[in-house]
């Protein structure tokens, strides 16, 4: 699989590289940009097998939320039977991993995801990238990766695990400190098998009673940014694990463009300056992405087709960006020097961290000019 091959004609500075399940995890766990959930009774296959889903690029089956509870079973089934056949046509050679997206689970409780590493075989785990545990917490975290670590271990296969982080105790001030240690705690226990480390704002604002309009940000609403502060705070130092923002949930059938000419401002300035771009409700995304990745998170889960294209877009590197990462990682010395531009103090070893953050996002979404080739990025999913 491979970054924005809906858009063949797009000409990067640097192209993305493909990427698999089997991929290196240290480059892996930034490839997963926009991460959409579907419900597991729904059919994908023929739609995979036909290539109709270029821009898709991961995909996570749910046996949770998206699935009544009466359906479970009949998700399994069709999730199982999904797996099956596009092994199969991995063997026959139809299609190949270059064109098969990451493929999911979000399973529904620890006894449902026994059930289910129950059913699955070596020959449909070859083309399942790994789990979503949801509502993680200190009770059933250790319950879920022990026995991911056996169904790794009874497979030999790779099989990742993605905590979602979007239980009260995180919620709640009283407690969030110390849950999230005790996540932390476990996780480090099964590093190898943490692909990345997912939120749950919907679920903060739940308990709340409170849910961000069109017009704010998440960031915007105090307490479930709290909530995420602290996730990245614990989670994100030293980029020892990826954390990936939430949903957006807003969406319009229409994505006419509204504006095309950036000249007098970068692409940025208009989102925050409130200047339309696409529409009120994408327009919402991208203000939302744009402050995800200046808070540290990469990519982040959607809920809508029409939102996947602008999160992998956002993901891009700026020519800018990508020659300063690579200067200060380039740069063994130490010290400080003028940034690309000459407006900027890069130093080197307080910027280091965000250099090898923006060099991985390279790696997986490419090397655009500036801001404004984010719109011909985007381009492909106005036309739809």
């Amino acid at each position: 699989m491979k970054h924005h091959m809906h858009h063949p004609g797009f000409k990067f500075l640097k192209e993305p590289e493909e990427f698999s399940k089997y991929s290196d995890r240290q480059f892996l766990r930034f490839c997963l940009g926009a991460t959409m959930y579907m419900p597991g009774t729904k059919n994908f296959t023929e739609r995979i097998l036909n290539s109709e889903l270029p821009y898709l690029t991961t995909m996570v089956f749910c046996f949770e939320d998206a699935c009544p509870a009466d359906m479970v079973l009949e998700a399994e089934a069709n999730v199982l039977e999904t797996l099956e056949t596009l092994s199969a046509a991995i063997d026959e050679g139809k299609i190949g991993y270059h064109n098969l997206p990451l493929i999911f689970c979000r399973v529904r409780t620890p006894e449902q995801f026994d059930r289910f590493c129950s059913k699955l075989t070596k020959h449909q785990s070859k083309v399942l990238a790994g789990f979503n545990f949801p509502k993680f917490n200190t009770h059933n975290g250790e319950r879920y990766f022990s026995r991911l670590l056996k169904l790794n271990n009874d497979l030999n296969e790779i099989l990742y695990g993605m905590p979602i982080i979007e239980d009260p105790e995180v919620a709640f001030k009283e407690t969030r400190l110390s849950e999230l240690i005790g996540i932390k705690t476990i996780l480090n226990q099964y590093y190898d098998l943490v692909l990345q480390v997912r939120v749950g704002a919907t679920d903060f604002s739940s308990c709340f009673g409170v849910r961000r309009g069109v017009d704010y940000s998440i960031y915007n609403i105090a307490t479930v940014n709290e909530c995420l502060s602290d996730i990245m705070n614990i989670f994100g130092r030293n980029n020892d694990y990826i954390v990936s923002g939430p949903v957006w949930e807003y969406f319009r059938v229409s994505k006419s463009m509204m504006f095309k000419d950036l000249q007098d401002y970068g692409f940025e300035d208009y989102l925050l300056r409130r200047q339309l771009i696409v529409n009120a409700e994408v327009d919402g995304l991208l203000r939302e992405v744009i402050l995800d990745k200046a808070n540290g998170f990469v990519g982040r889960t959607v809920i809508h087709p029409s939102h996947v294209v602008y999160v992998n877009a956002l993901q891009a590197v700026t020519s800018e960006e990508y020659k300063d990462a690579t200067d200060i990682l380039g740069n063994v010395k130490g010290g400080v020097f003028k940034g690309e531009g000459g407006n900027k103090m890069n130093e080197v070893k307080p910027h280091t961290n965000w250099a090898y953050k923006i060099s991985m996002r390279a790696r997986a979404y490419g090397v655009i000019e500036n801001e404004s080739s984010y719109i011909d990025l985007f381009n492909a999913a106005i036309k739809e």
